[in-house]
């Protein structure tokens, strides 16, 4: 009995020493903005292991399981001496942050409790010590956002701040001298409006802020415009600029793509997006090229932030998009990832096993307060189904996959007055987005019953008012087809449009490729007929047009070059593929056009990039991949197939 007490004395002196030589500090003591560093450093681990983390909590009050991310110490090169830093950049969640770090051992994983990847969460037990609270010296207004209105000469701005009181948006031509303001409306949510878990969840919910929201009107056609939002007693935004929307212009530019995500400096409940920060890279290269006098818009065709009801990753999303939304307008469709529950108001018989809980309890809600698109579509105060505008020589049509779209409802009825009123003398192309695809060569089967509806009640509207282009996410990879209807190829996009697949901007899960009857063996090359193309390789899609022509690229992360090409013809004709003689995508006019300069090397290598861009991409993601897998030295992620 002595020896047992004798040992238990030592266990709680030993303890005791490891809380009492064990330090942990961070510098700086205090961030400005989002996105600033900090940079946390301890001494003294005793008997390090690799399973020892460090938990990253906000409001540092936080239980010790309802972490925002974490840290294993061995990310750290010098983890094993006891002593060791991170540095991380980090979002103004609103509310302060602190550090603790625990001992996690062997013996306390649990196999029931784990990510999105199906990893084991870290142990809460053994808590060494905890931080001082780290604070945002301001509250400016974050996660600024752009979007056109219903009326031409108006641009809206979006921006979040931590309480409700007055805000505005001053604007003008001069960058000095911004002399119009407007008064900013603010809502906020609360945890109640969500539906299920984590989103009503103490471990899923953080207080979202206060969202608020000004119009910028009686804007000059053509013209760049400074803004910056906020007050004088909370403090105002960075001046930012955009270029407005100029009614009689032909030209038309857009970014365009789907299931993007985010990336988050931490690991966390679910899986964040490393290829979105490529996306992100590339498109704002392709904004600094425009100059100072071209306009250009943003669309994500829904699966936006992915968070899934872990509130802070809609947070770190709009951080990582600020610098693009900022400048030019980020329009959305609402996808699975935002809506779908299994109570949701619209659930035919036939879609029983297509919509289930990909919204992870949100149904919405954050995506209504967070958005504002023309038009005023809502469903159960789900807001931004379906709209449409005009820019250039395009007229764009978002619609909702997630609610009904059947002939005879309400959003049937929009997208069939929609498409009548659309004057084609000044419009020649129209562009419908959506986030489930109507075409697919992806072979899952739960999406089956969505596309048979879409082709039966959709498709005829499609083909009767001559859309040029329909453009689809949800599938994690791009494709492309020929002019099709009633699952036929066509000649012309009259009366058959061209349907792109363009859900590859970040989510990293991958569809099972439909092969050619005569190529089981080949899930990726050749492809069935109907498809032109189809790819492995992260990236986006350029929209450029006038009103002879529209052109759409295909950009590759991996190395910012186009790797497919299709150029439609007002007259009806398809070009398929290719890049000019002269090595330029022309698809972006000329340099005194549009101040850009986007180099291919010509048809010979665009086949050849087809094949290389595909298993470039894929050695390059299972390259990260080991990298992430020797760095935790425990864990390796599962990309589900199913996980769209």
């Amino acid at each position: 009995m002595i020896a047992v007490y004798s040992s238990f004395f030592f266990f709680l002196l030993l303890i005791s020493s490891v809380h009492s030589t064990l330090t942990i500090s961070f510098t700086p003591q205090s961030l400005n903005r989002s996105g600033d560093t900090v940079t946390i450093q301890w001494t003294g681990v005793e008997s390090p292991s690799d399973l020892d983390w460090l938990g990253i909590y906000s409001p540092p009050e936080s239980p010790h399981d309802h972490f925002i991310g974490y840290k294993f110490l061995s990310d750290s090169p010098d983890w094993q001496t006891g002593s060791g830093s991170i540095s991380l950049p980090l979002t103004n969640l609103r509310s302060d942050y602190s550090f603790r770090i625990f001992r996690w051992t062997q013996s306390e994983i649990n196999p029931k409790h784990k990510d999105h990847d199906h990893n084991p969460l870290p142990g809460t037990r053994h808590l060494l010590t905890e931080s001082n609270r780290l604070k945002f010296r301001l509250n400016r207004p974050d996660q600024i956002h752009l979007s056109y209105t219903d009326t031409v000469n108006e641009m809206r701005v979006m921006f979040v701040t931590g309480d409700g009181e007055e805000r505005l948006a001053r604007y003008g031509e001069v960058k000095e001298r911004l002399n119009n303001t407007v008064k900013a409306r603010g809502v906020s949510y609360e945890r109640e409006r969500m539906c299920h878990a984590p989103a009503n969840t103490t471990i899923g919910w953080r207080d979202p802020g206060w969202t608020f929201d000004a119009v910028m009107k009686s804007l000059k056609p053509g013209v760049k415009y400074y803004y910056q939002v906020g007050s004088e007693s909370k403090g105002w935004s960075e001046i930012h600029s955009f270029v407005s929307r100029n009614d009689d212009s032909d030209q038309t530019l857009a970014f365009m793509f789907g299931d993007m995500g985010c990336s988050t400096p931490y690991r966390t409940f679910i899986r964040g997006e490393e290829e979105s920060l490529s996306t992100v890279k590339w498109i704002l290269r392709d904004i600094k090229s425009l100059g100072n006098d071209k306009a250009a818009i943003v669309s994500h065709v829904g699966d936006i932030s992915y968070a899934k009801g872990y509130s802070w990753i809609w947070d770190e999303f709009f951080a990582q998009i600020e610098p693009i939304a900022s400048k030019v307008p980020y329009h959305v469709c609402i996808g699975n990832h935002e809506y779908d529950w299994p109570m949701q108001p619209w659930k035919p018989d036939w879609a029983a096993y297509v919509y289930g809980k990909d919204s992870g309890g949100e149904c919405g809600v954050p995506y209504s307060v967070k958005f504002n698109m023309p038009g005023n579509s809502s469903e159960a105060k789900v807001r931004n189904l379906y709209y449409s505008y005009d820019m250039g020589s395009v007229h764009f049509v978002y619609i909702s996959t997630e609610t009904e779209f059947l002939k005879g409802g309400k959003q049937y009825s929009f997208i069939k007055s929609d498409l009548e009123s659309v004057n084609r003398s000044k419009r020649p192309f129209v562009v419908v987005q959506g986030h489930r695809p109507m075409y697919t060569t992806s072979t899952k089967g739960s999406d089956i019953a969505v596309r048979v509806k879409m082709i039966e009640h959709l498709e005829p509207l499609f083909v009767e008012y001559n859309v040029t282009v329909a453009l689809w996410g949800h599938v994690h990879r791009y494709e492309r087809f020929c002019p099709i209807s009633n699952n036929t190829c066509g000649e012309r996009w009259h009366g058959s449009p061209v349907h792109l697949v363009i859900g590859m901007a970040g989510k990293e899960t991958q569809p099972i490729w439909e092969p050619r009857p005569n190529h089981p063996d080949v899930p990726i090359f050749p492809q069935p007929a109907r498809s032109m193309y189809r790819g492995g390789e992260f990236g986006y899609t350029r929209l450029v047009a006038d009103k002879e022509r529209l052109t759409i690229s295909y950009v590759g992360n991996h190395d910012g070059e186009v790797h497919d090409k299709v150029e439609i013809l007002a007259s009806g004709e398809v070009i398929s593929g290719g890049s000019d003689d002269d090595g330029k995508d022309s698809s972006l006019g000329s340099k005194s056009e549009f101040e850009v300069l986007w180099y291919i090397e010509g048809a010979s290598v665009m086949v050849l990039g087809m094949v290389l861009g595909y298993l470039i991409g894929f050695f390059s993601r299972r390259k990260r991949e080991g990298a992430g897998s020797s760095n935790t030295g425990r864990w390796i992620q599962v990309k589900n197939e199913e996980e769209t």
